[in-house]
């Protein structure tokens, strides 16, 4: 069954499984799951969509942090997602050698940006700065192109913050990113949460990232599930993202792009998302960022989809449904981008798969006025895959199809001749029928 799962027909299968329990709208002809050719000539004609991931982790090799591992272990344990006891579950799963695999070998990834987090403990960074470039420059010359690119974190208000930024832009990230809680890993440590619109500090690093020539702002916001508010008074006002209109108006030189869309159901059974949904035809605080262009009249605010889609598209896919079509109708669909936040998921091609085939039931559609999604390679999808990305990252023609004859593909060729497959596992919550 595992293999089964692994192959293009048993994706089309697990799909249309999905469309008889939910009601969904996931495209794709049900001979797809017993043709193994109708399945695999589909895939291989799609396995060349320029994707652009611009939402992934990995940790570093002296991390301390097993807490991502013992989540996927206590998810099987638990009985959420039962095949994870298939076998233990490792922090080397979340590590360089099996991040360069699942990201470029089993899935449909051509350009991807690797991501971190701070913490008020040291060794406690996923990456550091230095090894995200590090990581880049051990990619890009392995390809012999631009396969990989980077973060720099910064952490306003923090002792040095500054001086740590400046060091960080002579690394030339392709953008940074911040968590306005500050330690997101240890919540119960985090002493510097920020706000985005804070002219006193959080602008005179906007200064620095001008003068340096980096326009694109990542900000973490949501998968802040309301239970937190209590657990966490002090951090709870930084979370949402009612400081994003101000700082998107003051600097229109810059692209803020609000990772998890600001997404605040995480944690919690999806259900309670579709219920808030269903009750308001809002989702908390993604519709508050979808508001944001016609409410402040900027256009420099976009939206991530990384983990909030990984989280919700199996799980509970009319929530899914319900963040593309708020997104796609309040930011518009040249401001929506394509992040998996994987690994911490997996290989991001079941992500990848799920949004190619996903379309927003009619029922949605007629109700709260979203356009349809449309067909894999429309232009809807191509906008969300790549063409978005590329703009804001200035990516060229040239770069944009170097991987169509770079090493890495070549090494891929080879890897899938040899008999590799990806797994097509999924790690997290998956509803029990």
């Amino acid at each position: 069954r595992r293999r089964f799962f692994q192959s293009p027909m048993g994706m089309a299968a697990a799909f249309m499984a999905l469309n008889a329990t939910y009601g969904c709208a996931f495209a794709g002809d049900e001979n797809e799951a017993s043709d193994p050719d109708l399945a695999n000539n589909r895939a291989e004609g799609l396995a060349d969509q320029f994707i652009m991931d611009m939402h992934t982790h990995f940790l570093r090799d002296d991390t301390r942090l097993d807490g991502f591992a013992r989540f996927r272990q206590a998810v099987g344990q638990m009985g959420w997602n039962t095949e994870l006891n298939a076998r233990e579950q490792t922090v080397d799963d979340l590590k360089f050698d099996n991040y360069r695999r699942e990201i470029f070998f089993d899935s449909d990834t051509k350009i991807a940006l690797i991501s971190s987090a701070p913490s008020e403990i040291e060794q406690d960074w996923f990456l550091t700065n230095e090894q995200m470039a590090a990581a880049r420059t051990r990619v890009n010359n392995e390809a012999g192109s631009r396969r990989l690119m980077t973060h720099a974190i910064f952490t306003p208000g923090a002792p040095g913050w500054l001086d740590a930024l400046d060091a960080a832009l002579e690394l030339r990230p392709d953008s940074v990113k911040g968590y306005t809680v500050g330690d997101n890993t240890h919540k119960d440590l985090a002493r510097h949460p920020w706000r985005m619109d804070d002219e006193a500090t959080t602008y005179r690093g906007y200064e620095r990232m001008v003068a340096a020539g980096v326009k694109n702002v990542c900000v973490h916001k949501g998968l802040w599930a309301p239970q937190l508010d209590a657990q966490y008074p002090n951090l709870a006002p930084y979370a949402d993202v009612r400081d994003v209109a101000k700082a998107a108006r003051d600097w229109p030189q810059l692209n803020f792009i609000i990772y998890h869309a600001g997404f605040r159901h995480i944690g919690n059974d999806p259900a309670e998302a579709l219920a808030e949904f269903d009750r308001t035809g809002r989702l908390s605080w993604v519709s508050d960022l979808a508001d944001i262009p016609s409410q402040h009249g900027v256009t420099n605010v976009y939206g991530d989809l990384g983990q909030i889609f990984a989280s919700t598209i199996v799980a509970q896919p009319r929530v899914a449904a319900a963040i593309m079509g708020i997104l796609v109708k309040g930011l518009g669909v040249d401001h929506v981008c394509w992040g998996s936040d994987a690994v911490w998921t997996g290989s991001p091609q079941w992500q990848v798969e799920g949004l190619r085939r996903l379309e927003i039931p009619e029922d949605m559609q007629a109700q709260h006025g979203f356009a349809p999604l449309g067909d894999a390679r429309g232009p809807v999808k191509t906008a969300i895959f790549g063409d978005n990305n590329a703009r804001l990252y200035a990516i060229t023609d040239a770069e944009r199809n170097a991987w169509r004859t770079d090493a890495l593909t070549q090494a891929k060729a080879a890897y899938s001749q040899s008999g590799g497959l990806p797994s097509n596992r999924r790690y997290g919550y998956a509803a029990q029928g």
